[in-house]
């Protein structure tokens, strides 16, 4: 993963399936971008988007049984719990998909840290001429150590009206000096940069996604919401999700449409015209090729 000059990631809210229950703001997260999800008992489907920083996904509660792919590759399946991690740097996206176990609610905390960060640990253990480093993946591991660094982290943003920005900034470049002690990748190279938009543009494309699945897909607000021509925003968009602008609006679109029918007992054509269908046959048509079942076979099966 090279660690070349790009914009660090702020705080934002990400509208993903589940319920945000904190959002890292302001100063003192200048380095880091930290959010906690109460996450859904079952989960068919969420991309994992190939932004340029590190993302660690850490468990708080509960337990489940997370299963991982690259996009159209072949499942890999881990069981979490209270504790265990995923350090995801790979260049591509890749597709998650999780069953929760028990009773205890299933809290996670996604942490992206920012590349000029990392760049600092780097040099502090290789070296100032050392400014590249891959870091391996890793996938429902535990870790005592950066459990304390990302329990501090939790405690400065959930416990603290005002955090402390020294020590939210000492925990972030402890972090970072961490993960590139314990987990470089000697076996592979630096490739070139991961994704084309930084956490907190994409976490802002994304809301604005969210917010008007009802409507039609417009991609101007958008371009212009990452500072971006149309053209370069679908390019950089589809490296970073694997899909373009207007093919990820229909993946959100189904995804809430999944949710409303396994979740509520809103008639199918309802269920349609809350995600933007005006005709029950488009929406069909529209669903069943995504999910490979009409909305009605789903709600059953479900």
């Amino acid at each position: 993963m090279p660690l070349q000059e790009r914009s660090s990631a702020e705080a934002l809210d990400e509208r993903v399936p589940g319920e945000l229950l904190a959002s890292s703001k302001g100063r003192p997260w200048k380095d880091l971008l930290v959010q906690v999800f109460l996450r859904r008992p079952v989960q068919e489907s969420l991309i994992i988007p190939a932004v340029p920083e590190p993302l660690i996904v850490w468990v708080l509660s509960g337990s489940a049984v997370v299963e991982e792919r690259e996009l159209g590759g072949r499942w890999m399946a881990s069981r979490v719990r209270a504790g265990d991690f995923f350090l995801t740097t790979s260049p591509k996206p890749c597709e998650l998909r999780w069953t929760t176990e028990g009773k205890e609610p299933f809290q996670v905390m996604h942490i992206y840290l920012g590349l000029d960060v990392m760049k600092r640990a780097v040099r502090d253990v290789h070296g100032a001429d050392q400014v590249e480093l891959a870091l391996r993946e890793v996938s429902g591991a535990n870790d005592p150590t950066l459990s304390m660094f990302l329990g501090q982290i939790r405690s400065e943003l959930m416990a603290h009206r005002q955090p402390s920005t020294l020590m939210v900034q000492g925990l972030a470049q402890g972090l970072a000096v961490h993960l590139v002690r314990a987990y470089p990748d000697a076996g592979r190279r630096p490739s070139a940069p991961r994704g084309g938009l930084p956490a907190f543009k994409l976490h802002r494309i994304i809301a604005m996604l969210e917010e008007r699945l009802d409507e039609e897909f417009r991609l101007q607000p958008l371009a212009r919401a990452a500072g971006l021509s149309e053209f370069h925003f679908c390019r950089a968009f589809k490296k970073t999700t694997g899909f373009s602008p207007s093919r990820y609006f229909i993946r959100l679109r189904v995804d809430r449409a999944r949710r409303l029918l396994r979740e509520t007992g809103k008639p199918v054509i309802e269920v349609g015209l809350d995600v933007g269908y005006a005709s029950p046959s488009h929406f069909a048509q529209v669903f069943k090729r995504e999910v490979g079942v009409a909305p009605s076979e789903y709600r059953g099966q479900a």
